[in-house]
C-alpha cells in the first residue's frame, strides 16, 4: 500500500497510538501519527516522548493465570511493539512486568520515529479528520478542544470520570532500618519495600488521611472513580480498616528475619533499575501537595523522604462505548473511524496497547476493502472488547482484563484451575485465529 489514499491518521501517541500507527505501518499503510505534546502539554505527562507511562511503572501481572498476564501472552503472540520494548526495558518486581519508563518511552519514540512508514506531527488535533480512515487515541486526558468535538460526534455529555497517579520518592531519603524487602506470600522474592505499621502508627495515619485537604474541583465537574484507582483518601473515608483490608493489607508479609507480623503495610515498588526512585504502591491522590508532603512523611521509613513526584489528580475522558463502537472498535457512524485505547473505556496500559493493536490491523482491512477483524470471544483480546461493545449501556464503567469478561469453564474445578483452564482455551482460540492477523 502506497500513496496518499492509503494515509491513516492516528490522533494520540500513547500506548494505543502508538500500537495502532506501528501495526499499520508494518502493513504497508503510510501513517501521520499525531502528538499534542510538546505544544500543547496535559496536567499528567512531564515530558514530550511517545508511550509516557504518568500513572505508574508497572504493568501488572505477568503469569498467565492471571487475566493481565495472559492479555500480555497474546499480544506477545501478535507482535506487540509495546510488549517487546516492556520486556527489553523490564526492572525486578516480582511477577509482574515494571520497566524503567524513561527507558521505555525513549526506545519507543527512537523506533516511531525512524520508521520509514510513520511521520509523527507535533500538533494539536481540533477535528475528527473525515478525508482519511482515522483512528482516536487520545487517551485519559484528552484536550477540551477535542473532547468538544467528540461530544457533537457520539451525542454524549459525560464522557469523563476522576483519575489520580502515586507520588514517587528518591530512594537515598528513605529510612531503610524501618522497612524491608519482601513480596507478598513469595519468600524468594524481595522486590518490594514495606513499610510496616504497628495499630497505633496506622491509626494515627488514617486519622491524617482522613482529615487531608484536596484538590478543589471545578463547579462542573462530578467525581466519578474508576474502582481501580481510587484515591487513598477516599478510601481511607469508607471505614478505619479499609486501608488495613485493601492496598495495605498485612496478609504475607511478615518480616522476613523477624517473623514479625503488622497491623497493616505500605508497599513501594521500584521505579527505575536499581534504588534510585520507589513508587508508593495504591496511593494514588487528590492532596495537595502540601498534605501530601505532611501525611505520607508518617509512614514508617518515610520520615524524611524526598518527593521526586507528588501524586496529581486529573480528568479521565472516555466514550460509552456500548453505545458507540463495535467489536472491532469502529465507530457505529462511520466504519473508518476507530476508537482506541482508555477513551473506549478499557482501563490500564495492556488494555489500552491491546486496542490499539486491533485498530492498527482493522484501520488496513479496511483501507484495503477488506472484512476488519473480531477478535474470539475467549481470548483475553475479544473478552476485553466484547465487554466495551456490548457492556450495559446505561451503567458503562471502564474495566481492566480480569477472568470474569470471559465465557466460564467446568464451575467443579477450584480458583487457580479454573484460570488454568481459561488461559489454555485463549491461547488456543489465539493460535487458530492468528493466520487471520498475520495475512
Amino acid at each position: 500500500m502506497t500513496g496518499e489514499a492509503d494515509k491513516l491518521i492516528v490522533i494520540g501517541g500513547g500506548l494505543a497510538g502508538v500500537e495502532a500507527a506501528w501495526q499499520a505501518a508494518e502493513r504497508g499503510a503510510m501513517v501521520e501519527l499525531y502528538e499534542m505534546r510538546p505544544v500543547e502539554m496535559t496536567p499528567a505527562h512531564k515530558t514530550s516522548l511517545l508511550a509516557e507511562l504518568v500513572c505508574s511503572n508497572s504493568l501488572r501481572s505477568d503469569v498467565l493465570t492471571d487475566a493481565s498476564g495472559l492479555l500480555k501472552d497474546e499480544m506477545r503472540r501478535l507482535g506487540s511493539l509495546i510488549l517487546r520494548v516492556a520486556d527489553g526495558c523490564r526492572v525486578p518486581a516480582g511477577k509482574a512486568l515494571a520497566v524503567d519508563r524513561e527507558h521505555f518511552a525513549i526506545h519507543i519514540t527512537e523506533l516511531v520515529e525512524r520508521h520509514p512508514r510513520i511521520r509523527v506531527v507535533r500538533k494539536e488535533v481540533t477535528q475528527i479528520p473525515t478525508r482519511h480512515p482515522s483512528v482516536v487515541a487520545t487517551g485519559p486526558l484528552t484536550s477540551d478542544k477535542f473532547s468538544e468535538r467528540i461530544a457533537e460526534l457520539t451525542e454524549e455529555a459525560n464522557l469523563y470520570f476522576h483519575d489520580a497517579i502515586s507520588p514517587i520518592v528518591e530512594g537515598d531519603s528513605i529510612d531503610y532500618s524501618k522497612t524491608f524487602f519482601a513480596s507478598r506470600y513469595d519468600c524468594e522474592s524481595s522486590d518490594y519495600l514495606n513499610c510496616p505499621f504497628a495499630r497505633e502508627q496506622y491509626m494515627r495515619f488514617w486519622e491524617a488521611l482522613v482529615a487531608s485537604k484536596t484538590v478543589c474541583l471545578r463547579d462542573f465537574e462530578r467525581e466519578r472513580y474508576f474502582e481501580g484507582c481510587v484515591p487513598v483518601e477516599e478510601l481511607a473515608r469508607r471505614g478505619r480498616d479499609t486501608l488495613a483490608f485493601g492496598p495495605l493489607k498485612p496478609v504475607g508479609l511478615e518480616h522476613p528475619r523477624t517473623g514479625e507480623r503488622y497491623y497493616a503495610v505500605a508497599q513501594l515498588r521500584r521505579e527505575r533499575v536499581g534504588n534510585e526512585l520507589f513508587n508508593l504502591v495504591g496511593f494514588q491522590t487528590k492532596m495537595t501537595y502540601a498534605e501530601q508532603k505532611r501525611v505520607f512523611r508518617m509512614i514508617p521509613g518515610l520520615e524524611g523522604a524526598n518527593f521526586a513526584r507528588f501524586g496529581s489528580f486529573h480528568r479521565n475522558t472516555y466514550i460509552n462505548a456500548p453505545r458507540l463502537l463495535r467489536k472491532t472498535l469502529q465507530f457505529r457512524g462511520r466504519d473508518s473511524l476507530f476508537f482506541a485505547g482508555q477513551i473506549t473505556g478499557v482501563e490500564g496500559y495492556v488494555e489500552s496497547a491491546a486496542t490499539g493493536m486491533l485498530c492498527g490491523v482493522n484501520a488496513v482491512r479496511v483501507m484495503a476493502r477488506r472484512p476488519p477483524l473480531v477478535a474470539p470471544v475467549n481470548t483475553a483480546i475479544g473478552a476485553l472488547l466484547r465487554y466495551i461493545a456490548e457492556a450495559d449501556a446505561d451503567n458503562f464503567q471502564p474495566a481492566n482484563i480480569c477472568f470474569g469478561l470471559f465465557d466460564a469453564v467446568d464451575g467443579r474445578v477450584g480458583r487457580c484451575e479454573r484460570h488454568r483452564l481459561i488461559a489454555e482455551r485463549a491461547l488456543a482460540e489465539l493460535e487458530r485465529w492468528r493466520p487471520l492477523w498475520e495475512e
